[in-house]
């Protein structure tokens, strides 16, 4: 096996075993109150919704605001800007990832504006398969959860939300930030409060760990990986510039 394949075995593997202490977490508290049925289809939602990421690439869970953001596409992805664009941009991110840090600080206003005027369609996958980099507070999880909560409830602020989340990027083997940091980065970027409220319900958390299964399953092997039209982009991922002047070619081919 090559050590990338290696590399997604490994990170599929930390996705699932996740998932299942998530599961295992939520039994305990649901038994401690006697719920034990809805233990049971609190268990069977979890491991139908990991174990639908695999094979083909795709999320299948069933649409619907407990299930996937209103914006979500089938195969995980936040989808951006016009449906018309001339150029479809797919972003893969961890919101732990420093690589993914240094792309946004680098990128990320050309990004906003290429989407503004119509040039991009802008597929944004938060992923989370650096949560065993946050010292067990499971960080990556939470701040994706946080951006599809967002996409689902207040769409255009999903990209003002995004780069405050990258702007208090924590360090890895830090905690990350905590819920009410993450909550007041919200709403520091327009997010209204009826809808921070809805971070801690953890309402996506599922949706979060199928997709990044799905994404790895079909391939991606690290963060950031930047895809244009469908074609990975090999240029530099950490200079202004580059990316936008690809963008441009792409529109204009």
């Amino acid at each position: 096996m090559s050590t990338p394949a290696r590399a997604r075995s490994r990170e599929l593997r930390d996705v699932r075993t996740a998932a299942e202490r998530r599961r295992k977490k939520r039994i305990r508290l649901a038994a401690g109150g006697g719920g034990v049925l809805i233990v049971a289809l609190l268990a069977a939602i979890v491991i139908s919704l990991v174990n639908a990421a695999g094979g083909s690439g795709e999320s299948t869970a069933p649409r619907g605001r407990t299930a996937a953001p209103a914006i979500a596409t089938t195969s995980g992805a936040l989808a951006l800007g016009s449906a018309a664009a001339p150029v479809r941009l797919a972003v893969y991110l961890d919101y732990m990832c420093p690589f993914c840090g240094r792309f946004e600080q680098a990128n990320s206003a050309e990004l906003n504006r290429l989407v503004a005027d119509g040039t991009v369609r802008l597929e944004l996958y938060p992923l989370s398969f650096l949560d065993r980099m946050s010292s067990g507070t499971e960080y990556s999880t939470r701040a994706s959860n946080a951006t599809a909560t967002v996409a689902d409830h207040a769409p255009g602020k999903v990209l003002a939300f995004n780069t405050a989340l990258f702007a208090r990027q924590p360090a890895e083997g830090s905690r990350g930030l905590s819920d009410d940091e993450i909550a007041a980065l919200a709403r520091d970027a327009g997010v209204p409060q009826d809808v921070v409220n809805l971070f801690t319900d953890r309402i996506f958390e599922p949706w979060v760990t199928a997709s990044t299964a799905a994404v790895f399953e079909a391939g991606i092997s690290g963060t950031p990986t930047v895809k244009i039209n469908d074609e990975v982009f090999k240029g530099d991922l950490y200079t202004a510039g580059p990316l936008t002047a690809a963008i441009v070619a792409a529109k204009g081919s």
